[in-house]
């Protein structure tokens, strides 16, 4: 009997040894996305690409945004091993601002927080600037 017990206990540890060895892991091609200056009203969404590099499917479970102004959409289905997945993020052109947020993505991977940012600046052209021309000196003006 303990014969049994030790071969059970054995074979069930080196299960799940072998079980750790399968791991997820997520490489993005770029942690950041820069939207450059853009115009209010364009569009706002950009795409951060990624790839599970591990040996084990990725499920990403959550998607979060520092701001209601930025709204990230996860993949529904797991992402497997050596294959591509994308994370949409669409941020809302009608605020005329610097653009700075973090979205927070975690998943099973053996990183399971990783930190993407965007960033950019919003303006609207039609409005005219409080400065005035400024290529004039004040004297000029």
């Amino acid at each position: 009997m303990k014969n049994i017990l030790s071969v059970l206990f054995i074979s069930l540890l080196s299960a799940s040894v072998y079980a750790q060895d399968k791991i997820a892991k997520i490489e993005f091609e770029s942690k950041t996305i820069d939207y450059g200056t853009i115009e209010k009203g364009s569009d706002g969404i950009r795409v951060f690409k990624f790839k599970n590099t591990g040996n084990a499917p990725l499920i990403v479970s959550d998607v979060k945004s520092s701001c209601g102004c930025t709204v990230p959409k996860k993949p529904t289905a797991p992402i497997m091993p050596g294959k591509t997945g994308e994370i949409e993020v669409k941020y809302d052109t009608n605020r005329v601002n610097p653009i700075r947020k973090t979205i927070t993505v975690t998943s099973n991977a053996e990183t399971q927080t990783v930190a993407l940012k965007i960033k950019g600046t919003v303006i609207d052209s039609s409005k005219s600037t409080v400065i005035g021309d400024k290529n004039k000196s004040v004297l000029e003006k």
